[in-house]
């Protein structure tokens, strides 16, 4: 942040805005405004400011939007000092109507390049309010800050700036960064009704000369609107908004306050981060959602076909401690799903349970399928013993299980993203683990190579079969 050329009124002197802008300023606050303005001044006037004395400073407050301070010079002379929005300020002077349209003027012109303003004034020996002039600061936007935005709207965020600055400046602002320049004083919410209200919120690019009241209510109007709503701050007057928002965003150097009542606390400066974790989250809920359909689809695949195997063929197809290694097995993929790769969509997400259920019925139905005509070719054809099929339908539950991981995880085919190296190994891994227990007979009957052969081919044709009936139900729902 840098000072322009400062604008002094009356008789006052480009000086006399510095000094008593300092004077209104506390070095150990450690505001960029502040630090802005005591740098400039000791290089210009590096002896002036110790010629007085702080009697009193109260600092910036966001509802009056000044800082004001009580000091004394060296001839024993008190009086106020003040700086802030240039309109608070300026309603301040007895002189302000005099002075409107300049001081108007000034504001607009500064703007126009990009500039926030401050006022200063300081109090006569009557104490009455003198408007000293106008500084104009220079903080650009973040070099990220028009990327940061564009990325947002192509994820399909809609970005609005809620701002205390000017309006004229908060359009300069817009306009830099493509947010756009239908930005509007937020007082002017205040006075419609609520059904027009939310139109102008939803319209509006952003709102300027906000108070604390005024971002709570700009939050719960687009809330009604049913609109999911992210709330940035740092301030203490931000944490209403900020619990009150879905997501409470606290900025890095945030106070406690606006922390405590964030959901989320950035650590590192600018917004960007925020993209970050819009991305990570969008994959966290695919990796959810993955889960949730594997685990109805195989639940139901177990579960119906070892019902429906008692009912109607009175066997039990696996024993109670082959359905424990089942569960114990499917434990090290499952647990790797989080570490999965997965695809961010670009549009925000939602939980849709008709296209979850429908496609953990697909993968269950067809499990279930293949699994009875297993069985059928074991019994059947093969006329294996039934102390054979078991393990045999054993190693059928647990290989086509851990494969039915890899086609919940993708709405296109199985290869169309690469699995996790975690996920893809423990998968590996646990389905040669049943493939030892049952060909050498741990804990099990033996089957043998030919018959887990048998089992993994089985497998694979299903494997294959179901991903291509998947792709075009997945596309439809």
């Amino acid at each position: 942040m840098t000072l322009a050329d400062v604008v002094p009124f009356a008789e006052f002197t480009d000086n006399d805005v510095l000094l008593y802008a300092t004077l209104s300023s506390r070095e150990e606050d450690k505001d960029p405004i502040d630090n802005a303005i005591i740098t400039k001044t000791q290089q210009i006037l590096p002896e002036a400011p110790r010629s007085y004395k702080a009697i009193e400073f109260k600092p910036f407050d966001p509802v009056s939007k000044r800082t004001e301070a009580t000091v004394e010079s060296a001839d024993n002379n008190r009086f106020k000092v003040t700086k802030g929005a240039p309109q608070v300020i300026l309603s301040l002077a007895v002189d302000k109507e005099r002075l409107q349209a300049k001081v108007d003027e000034g504001v607009n012109a500064f703007a126009a390049k990009g500039y926030r303003t401050l006022g200063v004034a300081r109090t006569d020996t009557q104490g009455s309010w003198q408007f000293v002039g106008l500084i104009p600061l220079y903080d650009p936007p973040r070099e990220d800050s028009k990327q940061t935005i564009q990325t947002a709207e192509s994820m399909g965020v809609d970005v609005k700036m809620v701002t205390g600055d000017h309006t004229a400046i908060a359009k300069e602002v817009g306009q830099l960064v493509d947010l756009g320049t239908n930005i509007m004083p937020a007082a002017t919410l205040l006075d419609k009704s609520d059904s027009e209200a939310e139109r102008m919120v939803e319209d509006a690019d952003g709102f300027a000369q906000v108070f604390p009241e005024h971002k709570y209510h700009i939050v719960e109007l687009l809330q009604k609107k049913q609109h999911i709503v992210g709330m940035t701050g740092d301030g203490v007057n931000d944490a209403p908004a900020l619990k009150k928002a879905d997501t409470g965003i606290a900025v890095a150097g945030a106070t406690d306050a606006a922390k405590s009542a964030a959901d989320i606390v950035l650590t590192s400066p600018g917004l960007s981060v925020i993209i970050d974790a819009i991305k990570e989250s969008r994959k966290i809920f695919q990796r959810m959602n993955s889960y949730a359909i594997y685990r109805i689809a195989e639940t139901m695949r177990v579960l119906f076909f070892i019902t429906l195997s008692i009912l109607i063929f009175k066997f039990y197809p696996v024993t109670a401690l082959m359905i424990v290694l089942i569960a114990l097995l499917n434990d090290a993929p499952i647990m790797t799903i989080a570490y999965d790769n997965v695809r961010y969509h670009n549009e925000p997400e939602k939980w849709n349970m008709r296209q979850v259920l429908a496609m953990a019925a697909l993968l269950g139905v067809i499990g279930v399928i293949f699994s009875f005509g297993l069985f059928l070719y074991a019994e059947e054809v093969l006329h294996l013993p039934r102390e054979i099929i078991q393990p045999f339908i054993f190693l059928k539950l647990a290989v086509a299980g851990h494969l039915t991981i890899f086609l919940s995880r993708t709405r296109g085919h199985f290869w169309s993203i690469r699995p996790g190296s975690a996920l893809l190994w423990s998968a590996v891994a646990t389905k040669v683990l049943a493939t030892l227990i049952v060909v050498y007979g741990w804990l099990v009957p033996a089957i043998g190579w030919n018959l887990a052969l048998l089992v993994w081919g089985w497998s694979l044709v299903e494997f294959v079969i179901t991903d291509f009936i998947k792709v075009p139900i997945f596309k439809r729902l």
